[in-house]
């Protein structure tokens, strides 16, 4: 008989093998923290974690962290047009 649900533990030592992040001594959030939510978010509710109700409030969540990290890497990304007053006609 197939295993359906995971304990805890289980979901935690999956997700420590997805993500590996270094350590760090800061207290505050950063971008890997960021990531790893939205990672924890997929794993979860692909082992169906979450009841039908409530996957609207967790698929908001993970889509709003989701689109903070893409526009933090657009953010970091180094400009590759050149600026207007500097093309040459």
């Amino acid at each position: 008989m197939a295993k359906t649900t995971d304990t805890p533990e289980e979901v935690m030592d999956a997700t420590a093998e997805a993500i590996v992040a270094p350590p760090t001594t800061d207290q505050g959030l950063n971008l890997t923290d960021i990531r790893a939510c939205v990672t924890i978010i997929d794993i979860v509710t692909k082992r169906g974690a979450f009841e039908g109700a409530e996957l609207a409030d967790v698929g908001a969540v993970r889509n709003r962290l989701d689109n903070f990290l893409k526009a933090a890497a657009a953010a970091q990304a180094p400009a590759t047009e050149a600026p207007a007053d500097e093309v040459e006609a």
